[in-house]
């Protein structure tokens, strides 16, 4: 290996975990020793044995509650963490990586911008990132990408901004069934409300997170910041690779975020995800020049996600230590060194 090869431990093996690992080992300037997992099939074995390859890979799979010891001992340069979404049940996880001295770059939904629902614990991991020299972010897809980072960056060719409205259209039958399940597929509506309450399914997360990581990144002032999701109702019969929907239950939803600045809508986010929408992104801007942007084929979540994270690794790697968020770090592109 050479010395820039950056040596990466992968901290959670479900789909996208895996999903970030098969790719990441495409890469020649990454070097994978090893992975972190719960799942008791998984841990002790080889990553090739775990991810399918159909050979070894000379990289143990190892329990999270054995982490820290593995970290410390095969002192990693960045691991590539997805394991949960929220902050506060991630925190020992990445109080173990950055103890090992390890720079982190998480899937975490409420790690993109962590100071809006955890800001004590935003504060403390900076403090312990500067003190032992590594750098922690929070990206992917969505928050990551095309809620937040794409339009910041098409504002670049603005002289003024009265508002930006972006829509992530998506076909929820098209995706795995982790996303089918926590979207409330087949759910009865008052389900679907009182499961999203108590937080046993999710949708989408980080609505807000993009917002003020937009709001950071241009250089505004909210007044607030509000966000909600409603389900989506089918009125006739559908089916998906995992659900069957009858009429009345819940076949996607409906959310957005919305940022005020001086009292009127200034940045406004929809997520229409559903069995059989239409696939696409969109983003509009209100400005000096207007524009409008539209990808027709809308961006896949998943494999958008690993390229993300993998991208970012070489620039977390480089970067000054801390916690940051993707307005610290060089404009995101595909990157092949």
């Amino acid at each position: 290996m050479t010395r820039e090869t950056i040596r990466v431990v992968i901290y959670g093996l479900g789909a996208i975990g895996s999903l970030i690992a098969r790719r990441a080992l495409r890469r020649k300037n990454l070097e994978i020793i090893g992975g972190i997992e719960i799942n008791p099939e998984k841990v002790g074995k080889d990553l090739g044995e775990v991810l399918g390859l159909g050979e070894k890979l000379g990289a143990k799979v190892v329990h999270d509650k054995d982490a820290l010891d593995f970290l410390m001992e095969n002192r990693p340069d960045a691991v590539i963490h997805s394991t949960l979404t929220f902050l506060d049940k991630i925190y020992p996880q990445l109080v173990r990586c950055i103890k090992a001295r390890a720079n982190v770059v998480s899937t975490a939904e409420t790690l993109a911008y962590p100071w809006y629902r955890y800001p004590e614990l935003a504060t403390l991991i900076d403090e312990m990132a500067k003190k032992y020299e590594v750098t922690v972010l929070g990206t992917g897809v969505n928050p990551g990408f095309i809620f937040d980072s794409l339009p910041a960056f098409l504002t670049s060719v603005c002289v003024d901004v009265k508002k930006i409205h972006v829509i992530r259209s998506i076909d929820a039958a098209k995706r795995r069934f982790p996303f089918q399940k926590k979207y409330g597929l087949g759910m009865d509506p008052e389900e679907f409300r009182e499961k999203l309450s108590r937080g046993e399914i999710t949708a989408h997360v980080g609505y807000a997170e993009s917002i003020l990581l937009i709001a950071s990144m241009i250089g505004v002032e909210l007044d607030r910041v509000e966000e909600g999701q409603e389900p989506v109702i089918a009125d006739k019969a559908m089916e998906t690779q995992y659900f069957k929907i009858k009429p009345g239950q819940v076949c996607g939803i409906r959310g957005y975020g919305i940022g005020y600045h001086n009292g009127e809508e200034f940045i406004r986010l929809e997520l229409l995800a559903a069995v059989g929408r239409e696939d696409y992104d969109e983003i509009v801007i209100e400005g000096e020049p207007p524009m409008k942007w539209r990808n027709e084929y809308g961006t896949s979540g998943d494999i958008a996600t690993a390229a993300m994270v993998i991208n970012m690794v070489p620039r977390v790697v480089r970067a000054p230590p801390g916690l940051l968020t993707m307005k610290d770090m060089q404009i995101p592109s595909l990157s092949l060194k």
